[in-house]
Formats: structure tokens, C-alpha cells, sequence
């Protein structure tokens, strides 16, 4: 929609991986920091008990200080840790032990034929590291010593280091299915990323319309307290035109009850603009010790900008690229595809591949069996391992599962697009709206002052009533108000679109290029 928008379509990028994570870098350190140094500097312009703000100085202080999104800044970080314990699957396992027995036998002597007490013992220790690669393959390495005792030999050592491999070859075997967590945490959280995202953008939007809103009530108080300074002159004129006995009394009452007319209206618009004060400063979070008494002042005046609408299948094509519902929904269907990849392998029995080799050197000493290792002495084992739970009804449930919740997450995708076109498109219907009402209130307004003015010239010469010079004044300022607010409305919708359709942080300047 704006000028600088218009053909550049193609830099903005899909928020899914890289931008994601440099949107929260900026989000949470950007605009945190730009924030602090404005409370550093004293308020921004603030004059005494007033804070005057623009609407770009509201957007930072709002994203840098609203406690709501302090929130849920911690929702990514916090989804980041089942990423990285995913991937300690992987990482290697240290392991140690040591042990001791011992065992005393009463046996009849093979030499002797009489019983004895024979006693017996071992001491062991060993450490070992295994890890488990994302193919489904457990490597191990351990290295042991063993010492055995006993009253009919000497002591004898023995150290052995041996090495296995065992390899899953159907359950468990694979990149994508030993991989499958590791990316779903990760989609989980890109998803928490794209949701901060979206509650950002509606954070802009909330600050832009109460900013726009708070100084459409101001003007309307301006309005109203104009009106009601014309009406109580009109009270004035009519008291001296009936003191002088050129208009009958009876006129007065319809001054009188213009008057307080306008005193009701100007009651109202202040507890209005008082609600949206106290919105603004709670949006604002100003640093604490700052009242909520504090008054505003809105630098920036409701003003129609210089854009031009691009057309509504621009604005959808973007919504479809860019709204981090629609994003976050996307992820979920790729997580969903993920986990009919996991749970299909659990539908397979376990068959492994193992083979084990060691090498073992005996001594009567530590040291000495460890030198015998190179000797020629070894042990081999390989085979296969086979398990199959029968029926194996947990597997497939969790499977049957899967691709229901698979096919109903695309579904809710689709149907979310249509939403988000119905969305969008309604909302640029209304950004038309709003923009042709600019020109035809302000039209009306024209005619309602000349009206006005005929109106009085035709009651200071006799010809008209206060009834009707009320009913004009009235009329004008309906006028006048409805001409402000077709302005606000306009930049409201326009916010409104932008929000809908994904890119409102970007146009307000909130991207990758402002880090």
C-alpha cells in the first residue's frame, strides 16, 4: 500500500528460519535498548506533567517496555531448550565402575579327599564411552581390569579393551526418523518465534489506534468545547434580542437547551479521552514512579498520508506469505509429516547388527597384562539381535494417529487461508471506504458552515428561529466530527490491513534491515 512498498514485494522474506531469529534478536535487545536509553534521556520531550510523544517514539517505548511482550519473549528461548535436550540423544555417554567380591567354598579336596575351606575373590574396574549416531549405529569402546584371587593359585591380572558396533537395521535405523525430535523441537520452536511475532504486530497495531484514537478524542474536545463556546455566545445574543424585544421569549429555551446539550457532549468526551489517556500510559509502561495522572499530548495530528492502495490480490498474496498464524500452521503440518515418519518406523520389528571385538593380556601385574594386549589373544563375537512385540498395537495407534492429525492439520491450513483472504480483503474494502468518506465530509462540513452562517444571518434579521440556528450548529458539528474521524478511521483501517495481512512490523520499519 505505501509508496515504498510497491515494488518491493520480493525483500520482504518469508519469516520461517533466519529472519525469525533476527526479528527476536531485534525485539528483544533492539528496541529493548533504544527504549531504555529514551527513560535514560527523561521522557521524550516531556514538558512538566504532560508527556508529548510521536507515534514512532510510542512503538519503541511500547516494544521495548509493555510487559506482555516481556512475557512472551521468553516463549522461543523457552522452546529452545527441548531443541538442544533433543539433540543430547546424540552426545557421547561416559562410564566408570569398580566392584569387588568375594567367596569362600567349603569343598572336599580333589588331591586329598578332605574338606577345606578354599576363599576367592576378584576386583574389577573399568570405564567405557558409547555414543549414538543419527544413523541408528551405537558405537562403544571400554577398557577393564579384572584381578582374580584365590588360595589354590596366585593372583592373576587380566586387561582387556574392546570395541562394538551395533546397528539398527529396521526399527530405529535411519536420518529421518533418529532426526525426526531434533527437527519437530526445532519447527516448535519456529512456531513460538512466528507467535511472538504476531503478538509484536499487534502490539504495533494496539499502540498505532489508541495513539490515533487518543488524538481524535483530543480534537473532539477541541470541537466540543468550540461548540459550546458558539452555543453559550448564541445563549448571550438571544437573552440581549429578547431584552431588546425584537424575537419573543420563547426562543430562549431552545438556546438554553443547546447549551446543555453541549455541556453533556463535552462531559462525555472527556471520560472518553481520560479511558484513552490511561490506555496510552498503560501501553507505554513508563518507568516507575511516573503517575498515572501524567498527561499526553500526541505530537503527530490524524493526517491523510501520501500512499496509494496497491490492488486486494497484492495485499492477499502478501497475507499468504507473510501472517505468522498462517506461518505457525504451515510449521505444524511439516511437524505433522514428521511424526507419521517416526511413528511409521515404530511399525517395523527391532533387527540389530552387532559385532564385538576385544583384545585381553594376562600377568601376574597390572601393568604387565596391560603390555600383553598386543599379544595374540582376542575374542570376536557378531550376530543379530530380533524383537517383535506381537500385534504391536501401540505402534500403529500411535501411527493411525498421526495421519489424522496430519490430514487435519492441512485442512485447518486451507481453511485458514480462506479466512485470511476473506480477512484481508474485507479489510481493504474498508480502507476504500474510510478513504472516500475523507473527501465527502469534508464536503459536507463546507455546506454545513454555510448553512450555519445562513442560517444565523437569517435569525439576526427575524427570518429564522433558535430552534433551527440550534439545529445547524448541531449539524456542523456533527460534521466536524465526523470529518476527523473518516481521517482516523482511515489510518486505523489501513493499520488494520497491514496487521492482517503479516507486514505492519515491516513497514513501521521492524526488520532484519534495522538491526
Amino acid at each position: 500500500m505505501m509508496n515504498m512498498f510497491n515494488h518491493e514485494y520480493e525483500r520482504i522474506a518469508f519469516f520461517k528460519f533466519f529472519p525469525v531469529a533476527m526479528l527476536l534478536f531485534f525485539l528483544s535487545f533492539n528496541v529493548q535498548s533504544r527504549a531504555s536509553s529514551f527513560n535514560e534521556t527523561g521522557d521524550m520531550a516531556a514538558k512538566g506533567d504532560v508527556l508529548e510523544i510521536s507515534l514512532g517514539e510510542a512503538i519503541i517505548m511500547a516494544l521495548g517496555n509493555n510487559k506482555a511482550l516481556q512475557v512472551e519473549r521468553y516463549n522461543p528461548r523457552i522452546m529452545k531448550t527441548y531443541e538442544e535436550g533433543e539433540r543430547s540423544v546424540f552426545d557421547p555417554f561416559l562410564s566408570a565402575g569398580i566392584a569387588s567380591s568375594r567367596e569362600r567354598v567349603n569343598a572336599e579336596s580333589r588331591t586329598t579327599g578332605i574338606k577345606e575351606d578354599t576363599t576367592s575373590g576378584r576386583g574389577s574396574a573399568g570405564a567405557g564411552v558409547s555414543k549414538l549416531l543419527p544413523t541408528g549405529t551405537e558405537l562403544s569402546a571400554e577398557l577393564d581390569f579384572v584381578k582374580d584371587w584365590s588360595d589354590l593359585y596366585s593372583d592373576q591380572y587380566s586387561t582387556r579393551l574392546g570395541f562394538s558396533v551395533t546397528q539398527a537395521l529396521l526399527r530405529g535405523a535411519g536420518l529421518d526418523f533418529n532426526l525426526a525430535k531434533i527437527r519437530q523441537a526445532r519447527l516448535d520452536t519456529l512456531s513460538s518465534a512466528q507467535e511472538l511475532r504476531g503478538f509484536a504486530e499487534s502490539l504495533v497495531a494496539e499502540i498505532e489506534t489508541t495513539y490515533w484514537n487518543y488524538a481524535l478524542a483530543a480534537r473532539q474536545m477541541e470541537i466540543y468545547v468550540q461548540s459550546l463556546g458558539l452555543a453559550e455566545q448564541q445563549l448571550t445574543e438571544t437573552q440581549e434580542r429578547i431584552s431588546a424585544g425584537s424575537i419573543a421569549e420563547i426562543e430562549l429555551a431552545a438556546a438554553q437547551a443547546e447549551v446543555a446539550l453541549r455541556k453533556e457532549s463535552l462531559i462525555e468526551a472527556k471520560s472518553n479521552l481520560e479511558t484513552l489517556r490511561l490506555r496510552m500510559l498503560r501501553l507505554l509502561n513508563l518507568p516507575e514512579g511516573s503517575s498515572w495522572s501524567r498527561g499526553i499530548k500526541t505530537i503527530n495530528e490524524p493526517a491523510v498520508p501520501d500512499v496509494k492502495l496497491d490492488s486486494a490480490d497484492v495485499h492477499s498474496d502478501l497475507a499468504l506469505r507473510m501472517r505468522p498464524d498462517l506461518n505457525q500452521a504451515r510449521l505444524g503440518v511439516e511437524r505433522g509429516e514428521l511424526e507419521i515418519v517416526r511413528t511409521k518406523n515404530g511399525l517395523l520389528p527391532r533387527m540389530d547388527f552387532f559385532i564385538s571385538l576385544g583384545k585381553t593380556g594376562y600377568s601376574d601385574s597390572f601393568f604387565r597384562s596391560a603390555g600383553d594386549i598386543s599379544g595374540r589373544s582376542y575374542d570376536i563375537s557378531a550376530g543379530l539381535t530380533f524383537g517383535w512385540p506381537v500385534g504391536n498395537r501401540q505402534a500403529a495407534s500411535e501411527h493411525k494417529r498421526a495421519l489424522l492429525l496430519r490430514d487435519r492439520s492441512e485442512e485447518a491450513l486451507e481453511n485458514l487461508c480462506q479466512l485470511v483472504e476473506f480477512d484481508v480483503r474485507s479489510a481493504y474494502i474498508r480502507v476504500e471506504r474510510f478513504y472516500q468518506q475523507i473527501s465527502a465530509t469534508a464536503v459536507t462540513r463546507k455546506f454545513q458552515e454555510e448553512k450555519l452562517r445562513a442560517e444565523t444571518e437569517k435569525f439576526r434579521v427575524g427570518r429564522s428561529t433558535g430552534i433551527l440556528v440550534a439545529q445547524a450548529q448541531r449539524d456542523l458539528l456533527d460534521s466536524r466530527i465526523s470529518e476527523v474521524e473518516a481521517v482516523v478511521n482511515y489510518l486505523n483501517s489501513m493499520v488494520e490491513l497491514f496487521r492482517l495481512e503479516g507486514t505492519l512490523l515491516e513497514r513501521r520499519g521492524i526488520s532484519t534491515v534495522s538491526i
